[in-house]
């Protein structure tokens, strides 16, 4: 309803141009108003009329659309670029936050790896020692099993020339029947224990 009322007030602002431009057409500014001039007047306006009718009724509902579709895209594209635009102001506060966290996100990377350093650091140095403290250890046990090899081996060849030398220091002073003798004594205390 508020349409037909724009319709004809537009058509009245119309009529009342195109009449002052009539009356205004006479010569030397008089308004000449004829039965001629007035019916002429009158099938122009009557003709306007028309017009406008049947271009409303034919055309209307389409320039309607046309305009009412036209402002919903241009509402729907506007809404639809202030949705962007949020979303593009979150991905950048989020790229912005990121940036911000990266310089501390760098400095606990280094920090965490320094840390892992020192920890490994450690570890081989406390790996090392108790290698050091193994293989001195099984050293000082080959050293000592070494020396007793050697004094049982000194010992061995002590008692073969201890035998060797009792034997010629027996032989030279012992006549074969002491030697039978003592045989004999040795092989009792033997046999009785």
């Amino acid at each position: 309803m508020k349409r037909m009322k724009v319709f004809f007030a537009v058509l009245l602002a119309a009529l009342a141009i195109s009449s002052i431009a009539f009356a205004s057409e006479g010569g030397g500014g008089h308004a000449v108003f004829t039965a001629a001039n007035v019916k002429d007047y009158g099938l122009r306006i009557l003709n306007f009329v028309i017009f406008a009718g049947l271009l409303y009724k034919f055309a209307g509902a389409k320039v309607k659309d046309f305009f009412v579709g036209r402002r919903d895209g241009i509402k729907n594209d506007l809404d639809d670029l202030q949705a962007r635009q949020a979303e593009a102001e979150k991905k950048l506060k989020a790229v912005e936050a990121s940036i911000a966290n990266m310089a501390t996100e760098k400095q606990q990377i280094l920090d965490d790896a320094k840390a892992q350093g020192e920890a490994i650091k450690a570890a081989i140095i406390e790996k090392a020692k108790n290698d050091a403290a193994a293989l001195t250890e099984q050293a000082r046990r080959t050293a000592s099993n070494e020396a007793q090899a050697a004094i049982e081996s000194i010992r061995a060849e002590l008692a073969d020339m201890v035998i060797a030398t009792a034997e010629k220091i027996v032989a030279e002073k012992l006549s074969a029947e002491d030697h039978d003798k003592l045989v004999d004594d040795y092989l009792t205390k033997v046999v009785l224990n």
